[in-house]
């Protein structure tokens, strides 16, 4: 019987993890007892994804704002802190400016304008517009900002951002200058003392700020890039990919990942003789066409995975082979040209008409972003997604 299905995508409910439990064993007693109860069959090339947080809640990788204090008071003293590019997010960086607070005597918090780097928005482009401001080669100061735009609040939240962030930094303290601008140089004009909260862009950023002249310059991937006080941390990554856990806490970025993903594979292949793909997927790589956010403010989708994940897909467009190669068959003639070319296919496909279109992307980013979908990031229970025919094609 002909094949009907390609890929399969099931997301997996798995228990509550906490601290200390063993994510190896959960994640391959979830995937047996899966195929068991719904009765399909593991095979090889099949894939399981992790979300990264569970990873990081068995690991017990938390960091309190007092930890956070610490580490920013130990690199930059008592000097002025200028915090460069933050993006506006209660969860992802609120608590983050809560501990840097914390640990600051004055700060000077610049804002991206209009927006910050995944797409959240304190004016709209078109309020730009209708002011005549250009924010490539403008800098606004706290009155002046109001002055032409107002108290806004984010659609979404119903937050103003620069009086939410501004309240953070005064009930924790400290003092607070607040400034506008496109060019991270801008934050030399008030301190030598630099740390670069924004995530993508941040090696540019970065290399930008000290060949400005900066005396120190440091981002959130420094920050519990080692342990501080018996904290939580990410070698890599540091603050960048943690959440808000408590009030008083933050979830970090999973530490040491790949040793988790190499033996799931291995015990799964133990058990079953199947070799499949494992990979631990933060946020997607998708932008919201209403809102216009992109979901990525993770600083990668996959901090680990296994081998087989490694590269980009190399695809033909069928439609295009439909339309202009084999424009003149029709039924099974027309099925087996189609087949035949997919089977002989050049291994590299980059430059070629018949590929166009079909978005060379990394595959980790690719599968988590189906991931990350697929779970959710509220109340489904499904922190495992198993994805199987994904390496199919037609011809499969």
């Amino acid at each position: 019987m002909e094949r009907a299905v390609g890929t399969v995508v099931r997301g997996l409910r798995g228990p509550i993890v906490h601290k200390g439990d063993d994510m190896v064993e959960t994640v391959v007693q979830t995937i047996l007892q899966a195929a068991d109860a719904e009765k399909f069959e593991i095979k090889d090339r099949d894939i399981v994804t992790i979300t990264e947080s569970v990873v990081a809640r068995a690991q017990g990788n938390y960091a309190s704002l007092d930890q956070i204090a610490q580490d920013i008071k130990d690199k930059f003293q008592d000097h002025t802190l200028g915090l460069v590019f933050p993006i506006l997010s209660r969860n992802r960086f609120a608590n983050l400016l809560k501990g840097i607070a914390r640990g600051a005597q004055k700060i000077v918090l610049l804002f991206s304008y209009p927006a910050d780097e995944v797409g959240n928005h304190l004016i709209s482009l078109d309020q730009l517009d209708k002011k005549s401001v250009n924010p490539w080669s403008q800098v606004l100061d706290e009155g002046e900002f109001r002055e032409l735009f107002g108290y806004q609040k984010h659609p979404f939240t119903g937050i103003d951002y620069i009086d939410y962030y501004k309240s953070i930094v005064q009930e924790e303290g400290a003092d607070l200058d607040i400034i506008f601008s496109n060019d991270p140089r801008t934050i030399l004009d008030y301190t030598k003392h630099v740390l670069t909260c924004d995530i993508h862009n941040r090696k540019r950023t970065q290399a930008q700020i000290k060949a400005g002249g900066a005396n120190l310059v440091y981002g959130l991937e420094d920050v519990l890039s080692k342990p501080v006080k018996g904290s939580g941390h990410n070698t890599l990554y540091g603050l960048l990919g943690s959440n808000r856990s408590t009030e008083e806490s933050v979830k970090l970025f999973p530490e040491g990942g790949q040793e988790v993903v190499e033996s799931i594979q291995a015990q799964i292949k133990e058990r079953t003789g199947k070799t499949i793909e494992v990979m631990i997927n933060g946020d997607g790589a998708f932008k919201d066409p209403v809102g216009q956010i992109w979901e990525l403010a993770d600083p990668i989708v996959s901090p680990a995975y296994t081998q087989g994940l490694e590269g980009t897909p190399s695809e033909i467009k069928l439609k295009y082979l439909a339309d202009n190669n084999f424009a003149h068959l029709e039924g099974e003639e027309l099925k087996t040209a189609v087949s035949d070319y997919i089977k002989n296919k050049d291994e590299d496909l980059v430059g070629s008409l018949e590929s166009q279109g079909t978005t060379p992307r990394r595959l980790t980013d690719l599968i988590g972003s189906l991931a990350d979908l697929t779970s959710g990031s509220g109340d489904k229970g499904t922190p495992f997604v198993y994805i199987q025919g994904y390496f199919d094609n037609f011809t499969d």
